[in-house]
């Protein structure tokens, strides 16, 4: 009776306030555990990401207890005979409003904060199997919980992204990647099991083996075929610490062909490998230390103008190898071993040592320094670009030597290769058409601090002389968390796997009601189907 008035006055408030679109009595249908929520401060939360570059208002805020609640939500949606979308928004970590929506109910997955407030049962907490070597996690659960849950038991998930304050289900949405995608593969090639609430309100388990046409649409699906509420994440045994290295280079091909060399010993023994391999571009002094970077600074400063730089473009490569104490003795060793391959500039070496935990979770420590200077809640107009191998000398030349110059920039730029043959291609992620191909981001903010170069206009008409340059030049590009606005792009994004993208989305999601905000798919609410029996 409590749930059924709660969500009463939220429908209430909803024809008040922003003129409710859909008969309140399907609302009334869903029957949530949860709180549907209209409150002022949720409403704002959902109609805002980490890009600051779009806003959209929702109807109104799930806050789900359970799988079951989101699947009443989408059911509504479903037999709807007026239509709203659904979107589940994570931590909010998208760049360009993919988790936003104005005609519909954002879903906040990973609002355990806000729910433990509005005094809601909280969703179970990460699962770990030791012996299977596999974790089961709710989809809205962040990356770093289950690090921390995984390591009570002295293991961890095998790949990673940079920054683990996001959610499971958000980069199993998009690839999620790192430094050890070469070796280990993105992290959708690292899930063993998924639990889904499609498009049609169904909440289906789906595998490699089962319900496979689900599982491969939902990796790296962009939320177009379903809502991840649950993730069995493989698991290795955790190391304690971690060696991690930086090493510069003035000359790009002898940058990449080492980087290039590292990742094709993803083959070999454990000890003859490093265990993460990433790098970064710096096209100004000022970078080299930025807050990606601080492992030179301040007991290990770089100038610039000291070393030759190649037209005044410097790389950093950055490379990890993980031990514990049983490899402690042999770690000064398999590293030389290691090193004496590379042919970066001599004098460039530092190294540091530092906890496995520690290192996983590096960038939330600059984060919290970023914020305490109001320099994280900012405009993000990043752009990542997947590019292949043999053009890279290309875009050298076009970009970081060409369109950005001597530009003094605002945030890192990264850059390393992967080995394609990591990537499942039955997922529904686009990737170039060679067995090796780059990671090109550009991860730059923009600041209201009087230098042109760094405000908000200027950097998003670069990104666009970016996408021209690769286009002029015939750099066959594909964008990683892509952002289009018409439906011949994504076309054109997906290529060869259009036919299959959208033959998916007509499977699993009919009505276009899902993660409207990519727009791929324009929502479409014809008259719905039968209701003849309970959809729960």
């Amino acid at each position: 009776m409590t749930t059924k008035l709660l969500l009463t006055f939220a429908i209430c408030r909803l024809i008040v306030t922003v003129g409710l679109t859909v008969d309140p009595s399907e609302l009334l249908l869903i029957g949530a555990d949860g709180q549907l929520s209209v409150d002022q401060f949720d409403v704002e939360t959902a109609s805002l990401d980490f890009g600051l570059l779009t806003r959209a208002e929702p109807m109104a805020v799930l806050h789900p207890c359970s799988a079951d609640d989101i699947a009443r939500l989408v059911r509504a949606a479903y037999v709807s005979s007026h239509g709203f979308t659904v979107s589940a928004r994570g931590h909010g970590h998208s760049i360009n409003g993919q988790a936003q929506t104005s005609n519909g109910v954002v879903i906040e997955m990973s609002g355990g904060s806000r729910g433990s407030r509005l005094g809601l049962r909280q969703l179970d907490k990460p699962q770990v199997s030791i012996k299977e070597k596999h974790v089961d996690v709710w989809g809205g659960e962040l990356w770093i919980d289950v690090l921390r849950s995984t390591l009570e038991h002295g293991l961890a998930p095998k790949s990673w992204t940079d920054y683990l304050y996001l959610s499971v289900g958000g980069t199993l949405s998009n690839g999620g990647i790192s430094g050890q995608a070469f070796n280990h593969g993105p992290q959708i090639s690292n899930v063993y099991e998924l639990d889904v609430v499609t498009g049609k309100g169904e909440l289906s388990t789906c595998s490699g083996e089962k319900n496979s046409e689900l599982f491969h649409a939902v990796l790296g699906g962009l939320g177009q075929f379903g809502i991840i509420t649950r993730a069995r994440i493989a698991l290795e045994p955790a190391p304690q610490r971690v060696r991690w290295i930086r090493v510069l280079y003035s000359n790009f091909s002898t940058f990449t062909g080492d980087q290039e060399y590292l990742i094709s010993l993803h083959g070999n023994p454990y000890s003859q490998k490093f265990d993460y391999v990433e790098g970064f571009v710096i096209v100004d002094e000022g970078l080299i230390n930025n807050w990606r970077s601080s492992f030179f600074s301040p007991r290990n400063p770089v100038k610039i103008s000291s070393i030759a730089a190649n037209g005044g473009v410097l790389y950093c490569l950055e490379i990890t190898k993980n031990y514990d104490d049983a490899t402690a003795d042999t770690i000064d060793q398999e590293v030389e071993a290691l090193m004496k391959r590379l042919n970066f500039i001599p004098s460039s070496v530092f190294t540091t040592d530092l906890p496995y935990i520690d290192f996983l979770d590096r960038v939330h420590k600059a984060e919290l320094r970023l914020r305490a200077k109001g320099l994280w809640e900012v405009p993000h107009p990043w752009l990542n670009l997947f590019v292949p191998k043999s053009r890279m000398a290309d875009l050298d030349r076009g970009v970081f030597k060409g369109i950005l110059g001597n530009n003094k920039t605002s945030g890192p730029i990264l850059i390393y290769p992967m080995n394609k043959s990591k990537w499942d291609q039955r997922s529904s992620v686009v990737t170039p058409d060679e067995d090796v191909f780059y990671l090109v981001a550009l991860l730059r903010s923009a600041l209201d601090n009087g230098e042109e170069t760094q405000s908000l206009e200027y950097l998003t008409n670069q990104n666009h002389k970016i996408l021209r340059f690769c286009d002029d030049a015939g750099i066959k590009v594909k964008q990683y968390l892509p952002h289009y606005t018409t439906q011949e792009e994504w076309m054109d994004h997906f290529g060869d796997k259009w036919d299959q993208f959208s033959r998916r989305k007509m499977e699993f999601d009919p009505r276009h009601i899902l993660a409207t905000g990519q727009r791929i798919f324009n929502p479409s609410f014809p008259p719905p189907p039968p209701r003849t029996v309970s959809p729960w």
